[in-house]
């Protein structure tokens, strides 16, 4: 890693925030509240009540405003997301999209940062444990796939065996973040780690890759008495369905197994559920984790990473890795979970 790289967010001052936004018709009363986001700086931004608010709910007092990474993503690719969302609202799925800014669009640039600005959308974590609550899920990620089958992405990516893990650990070896005293153990667990997941899809056979939320976890959920909202389409890419499903499952065999069903049990309410996919769930979780490492080494000149992470690169990180992609083996090699 090159040590002298300036950091990505260097030049984002709350001043550069601010005169984002005024560049774009929002004018701040100086207010700024950093919220939970460490791919990009995402902020919670008080607006002058003596300015317009186009594009706003009536009353808004606030907004929040999201600066993309720089260089992850194309303008194309955040167009297609920014798309995609708008597809969903405009079919009552309770999705949070982004505002068009002055111009019409919904990707602003100001200085060397791109940012989209979203309405504030309040509300509390989902209780996953609640099984009328998975089936209400079940439902709307049923809703969201349904469009997302309508239609490939073009430009964004699609979520397989090479993204997800051959050039993460590619990367990983690359850049010399294996400790060499255990580089060997590690690259031979990644290596039985990859066969598995093969053995997974292939078992799953040509499974329908459509667009996905892509990281549909409990965080990116924000629940209200209405049910879910979900937000944060930033890792939106094409892949399998099961994607969106299995991050939702925790606890052993036979809690995931009732969770699943109930989950799917609203999906099926919207979209059919191909249960060759149900070979799919350790394999993703098997990817994500390979992907994951190399995801925090590639920030590490972000300071935010090193604060927020300090466990990262560790010998015991390294180590507790290895522990736990043999356990992944294992688990891709017993029989999928039934319906």
């Amino acid at each position: 890693m090159d040590a002298k790289r300036e950091p990505p967010y260097a030049e984002l001052t709350p001043d550069c925030v601010l005169d984002a936004m005024s560049s774009v018709g929002l004018s701040g009363d100086g207010r700024l509240l950093v919220l939970n986001s460490y791919e990009n700086r995402v902020y919670q931004v008080w607006l002058d009540d003596r300015a317009p608010a186009a594009g706003l709910p009536t009353g808004a007092s606030s907004v929040v405003a999201k600066f993309y990474r720089p260089l992850r993503w194309s303008d194309a690719q955040i167009a297609e997301e920014h798309a995609f969302v708008a597809d969903l609202a405009e079919l009552e799925i309770p999705v949070v999209a982004p505002i068009r800014l002055a111009g019409n669009g919904t990707i602003a640039s100001f200085r060397d940062f791109r940012f989209a600005v979203y309405p504030r959308c309040s509300g509390r974590a989902p209780e996953l444990e609640d099984p009328s609550t998975l089936e209400w899920m079940g439902r709307f990620i049923g809703r969201i796939h349904r469009v997302g089958a309508v239609a490939p992405f073009a430009a964004r990516p699609t979520l397989d065996m090479t993204s997800f893990g051959e050039e993460p650990r590619d990367w990983l070896l690359a850049h010399d973040f294996i400790p060499a005293d255990i580089a060997d153990a590690w690259k031979s667990v990644v290596a039985l780690a990859l066969d598995g997941i093969r053995r997974c899809f292939e078992r799953a056979g040509a499974v329908q890759n459509i667009r996905l939320h892509g990281d549909c976890h409990a965080g990116n959920v924000l629940w209200t008495d209405a049910g879910p909202h979900f937000v944060d389409f930033d890792d939106a890419r094409m892949g399998p369905a099961m994607q969106d499903l299995w991050m939702l499952l925790s606890g052993d065999r036979g809690d995931m197994q009732r969770q699943l069903r109930a989950i799917v049990s609203g999906y099926e309410d919207f979209q059919d559920f191909d249960d060759r996919e149900l070979w799919l769930i350790e394999a993703l979780r098997t990817l994500r984790l390979i992907h994951y490492s190399a995801w925090l080494a590639r920030r590490w000149d972000d300071p935010a990473f090193p604060a927020a992470f300090p466990w990262f690169n560790t010998q015991r990180y390294w180590q507790d890795r290895i522990l736990e992609l043999r356990e992944q083996v294992a688990a891709m090699d017993e029989p999928a979970l039934v319906m």
